[in-house]
This record gives structure tokens, sequence and C-alpha cells, in this order.
């Protein structure tokens, strides 16, 4: 980002590159609507292009752009008065696929493969079921690559909220999965 904050317009295609695909399945993980994450991703990059001169490094890169993210999902929220769990009314077959073809064992049987497609959409379907405070953290987590302490910036509450908000997450999800197997 300094780099690109310095005039190298190559440098944007670099991080573009390594966060498009963790911002929007975040994003699809907690609005769940395609229409709306693909105007919020683009709203997100468009602030990231223009806040460029202005950026200094106070944290991680990651941890600034999911901020941004964070604070434009809560703007959403706020202007169409819902909530995360109201807008995750149909599950995304997409997120499902993508988790799916993963790289797999070159000697995967098409069983294997059906079993994998089948286990990632219950992943999928438990995670869009976690609370939405426990789904955040743990989406910052995983797919921002964020430390507690840069979870409980963005979200703004303490550092041990966010470890029991992952702790219980992970617990729900390994009961989901438990039933699943």
């Amino acid at each position: 980002m300094l780099a690109y904050r310095d005039g190298d317009a190559a440098a944007f295609e670099v991080l573009y590159g390594r966060w498009r695909r963790r911002l929007y399945r975040y994003l699809t993980q907690q609005c769940g609507q395609a229409g709306v994450c693909d105007e919020l991703f683009q709203d997100i990059w468009l602030r990231v292009v223009n806040a460029r001169a202005q950026y200094e490094p106070t944290a991680p890169f990651q941890a600034w752009l999911f901020r941004i993210a964070h604070n434009r999902l809560m703007d959403h929220w706020r202007t169409t008065r819902r909530t995360p769990v109201e807008a995750l009314t149909e599950a995304d077959d997409e997120d499902a696929d993508r988790l799916a073809t993963l790289p797999a064992p070159d000697d995967c049987r098409p069983e294997q493969q059906a079993e994998r497609k089948a286990l990632a959409g219950h992943l999928v379907a438990a995670v869009r079921a976690l609370p939405d405070a426990q789904r955040e953290a743990f989406l910052l987590a995983e797919d921002g690559g964020l430390s507690l302490e840069e979870i409980a910036r963005i979200t703004e509450v303490g550092r041990e909220t966010v470890k029991s908000r992952l702790r219980y997450a992970m617990g729900k999800l390994r009961q989901e999965l438990a039933k699943w197997r």
C-alpha cells in the first residue's frame, strides 16, 4: 500500500489480487446477496483508492482494509434498516462450490469429490447459522487473517470478547460438523 500511495499503480494490482477473494468472501458471508455484495465490494475498493494519499501504516494493510469493509457493512445495515440475519435468507451455493474446488489430492475419486462438496455446503451453512457477532469475528480471523487485537479494534469490543466469540463460534462449527459426519 505504501508503494501504491507513492504512485506505483502496479502495486494496487498486487493488493487487489491478494485480497479480493478474501474480502468478497467476507462480504458474501455477512450479507449473502450477490448484488449488494458486488456494490459493497466496489465501494470498499473505491475507498481504498480514494484514501491512498492519506494512508499511514498504523496497522497491517488487511486490518485497515477489513476495517473499511466492517464500517461499510455497518453503514449498509443502518441505511437499509436490516440486520445481517435478515439478509442471509438464501444460501449461496457459490460459496460451497468454491470450498469444494480447493485443491484435492490427485487420486481423489468422484465419490470423494461429491463428499467434499457436501461437506463444504454444510460448512457454509454452519458459518451462516452463527450469531452475527460470532460470524463476523470468525470471518475476520479466517478470511482477513487478523489477530484478536485487530478484530477488537475493528469491531470496537475488547480482546477477551473477541476471544470468547471465536471460541463459541469454533465450538458451534465443531458441533455442526460432528453432526454431519
